[in-house]
């Protein structure tokens, strides 16, 4: 960052506007960046369809823009009208005015045509060459504060940006060839941020197959890869002999404070690690639970999801005034390294489908109780456990480097798309 740019950035911080720059609708910007109508940058396309054979049914969503739609979403039983959904060609955008106000705008990226919901409009660019740019500028921040201060409706939670008036929008943008510069900046960002997730998803297959190989199959008295020197037999054990469970804390919204002792929830447990999401506090004179020690595994056992079922994470760190919630479980072992990567087998997730309840989605204690692993002596449960250890701290490492390239990416697109950077 040049100084130059440093300084444009201290001077909006204090709100003067730097030399060469003028107040707009949605920030400072270029004096030279005139408005441009929206109406002169898309055009809106409106083809219906009910053939979901040919046009596979997607959604709009604001964390991973036009995707497939699951099965736990898919409502087509339900719509008796015909023509009821729109077609996405590669390269439309789809636009859903209510939840526009957070974001929710995408760029179709696949290859084949595909279905959405008729409430969605949909649009494309005027020129090809603002693809990526308008990727970045309809969602970035000052975009979606925008879109905030114009929306309309008497209830706020019904307020929408219809997209005839997003049409009418008239906003300073850069020109032309400023925005393919910007475009290809970005898009070697995204290049980058793509290749790391990639690598990041071979190393979880990668992890997947050591899994399979280094535990053993179901009927097998011995997994496929050893470490050398192991040769007996893997004993058939219950679970319940050589782990060691406790319970959750059960609290009351009385109970809910700003600071005190942390409960462990589900929304604490993500990709295999304990992380700060949705942190709940409650006074600590009403905890009447143990604190979580380095080596204990907490396990969702109780969820309205019931793929979340089973989902858990290894405490690696000493966590003070941390206790679990009653929708979760402890685990402690003689070699917690080793359960941990035993509870990321097929065969755990095999014991919690025959074990769960049908209507009810948890595991109970007396469910823990029925589930049988194979395990091996405790020497070769520690090689196996420092294996999986140090592959998961590198998948870690990985998606650390991801997290902090997505940040440097959105950092550039602030400097780009509001013109304290020019290129």
């Amino acid at each position: 960052m040049t100084p130059e740019v440093k300084k444009r950035i201290e001077q909006i911080r204090q709100g003067i506007v730097p030399e060469g720059y003028k107040k707009g609708k949605i920030g400072i910007v270029p004096i030279k960046w005139n408005k441009v109508p929206f109406s002169t940058l898309f055009t809106s396309t409106s083809e219906y369809t009910d053939d979901l054979k040919q046009y596979p049914l997607y959604s709009l969503t604001i964390e991973d823009g036009i995707t497939a739609k699951t099965e736990r979403y898919e409502r087509s039983h339900l719509v008796k009208k015909e023509n009821s959904y729109k077609v996405v060609r590669p390269n439309d955008y789809a636009y859903n005015p209510m939840n526009i106000r957070f974001g929710a705008v995408a760029r179709h990226k696949g290859d084949i045509p595909v279905a959405v919901s008729g409430y969605y409009d949909i649009f494309t660019t005027v020129h090809e060459s603002d693809l990526v740019f308008m990727d970045s500028f309809l969602t970035y921040g000052p975009m979606i504060t925008y879109y905030n201060k114009v929306s309309t409706g008497s209830l706020v939670e019904k307020q929408r940006v219809h997209f005839s008036d997003f049409l009418e929008f008239s906003l300073a943008l850069p020109p032309l060839e400023e925005r393919k510069k910007i475009a290809e900046i970005l898009s070697t960002q995204d290049k980058a941020i793509e290749l790391q997730g990639r690598k990041i998803e071979e190393l979880k297959r990668f992890k997947k197959g050591c899994l399979e190989k280094m535990f053993p199959r179901k009927g097998q008295k011995v997994p496929e890869k050893r470490f050398p020197g192991f040769t007996d037999d893997w004993e058939q054990r219950k679970l319940t002999e050589f782990v060691e469970f406790f319970s959750g804390l059960t609290y009351t919204p009385n109970d809910v404070q700003e600071n005190g002792t942390l409960v462990l929830r589900s929304s604490n447990v993500s990709n295999g690690e304990v992380v700060d999401a949705d942190n709940v506090y409650v006074n600590p004179q009403v905890v009447n639970s143990e604190n979580v020690k380095v080596g204990d595994i907490v396990v969702v056992v109780r969820n309205g999801s019931r793929s979340l079922i089973g989902k858990h994470a290894q405490i690696k760190a000493f966590m003070p005034n941390t206790v679990i919630g009653a929708f979760m479980t402890g685990i402690r072992s003689e070699c917690p390294k080793f359960t941990n990567a035993l509870l990321n087998t097929s065969r755990f997730e095999e014991e919690i489908a025959m074990n769960m309840g049908a209507t009810i989605n948890q595991i109970t204690g007396y469910m823990f109780s029925k589930m049988e692993f194979k395990v091996p002596c405790l020497d070769e449960q520690k090689e196996i456990g420092e294996y999986f250890e140090n592959l998961d701290n590198l998948i870690t490492l990985h998606q650390r480097k991801l997290e902090e390239m997505k940040k440097q990416k959105k950092a550039l697109m602030q400097l780009l798309l509001t013109g304290i950077e020019r290129v």
